[in-house]
């Protein structure tokens, strides 16, 4: 597997603990960041879930008006936050293409939430515009 897919994934494992577990971000990456094997990828995943925390809110504006016929409290815990996760990446990494990001956060939704959430995910992700 990929590093920066492993990585991506231990940033996803995180956010979850901390949004579903009420547990502070700093447990639960110290947590996620045992897993990574390389100094570049515990970089990457402080990063994502840093990043991802403080810009959620400027994400879900962006992300909201593209759910159609949902709201953001509706969607399944993993796939907002994957949703979330892309925006950040996307708006504020620019050095990762936006088809890789749209392509991991989907492979991400398919591996940890419903049979539908690829789909989903690349469906909004595809219409988002960061900015």
């Amino acid at each position: 597997m990929a590093a920066r897919r492993f990585a991506r994934e231990l940033a996803l494992q995180a956010l979850y603990s901390s949004e579903v577990g009420h547990r502070p971000p700093e447990d639960v990456l110290a947590e996620a960041l045992a897993g990574a094997k390389t100094e570049e990828s515990r970089i990457f995943v402080k990063d994502l879930v840093y990043g991802t925390l403080e810009h959620a809110d400027e994400s879900d504006g962006i992300i909201a008006p593209l759910l159609e016929g949902w709201t953001l409290d509706r969607l399944p815990t993993i796939d907002r936050i994957v949703l979330r996760m892309s925006i950040f990446e996307l708006k504020f990494r620019p050095e990762t293409p936006r088809p890789v990001v749209i392509n991991e956060a989907v492979e991400l939704a398919k591996k940890f939430s419903t049979e539908d959430s690829g789909r989903f995910i690349n469906g909004v992700l595809a219409k988002a515009s960061p900015g």
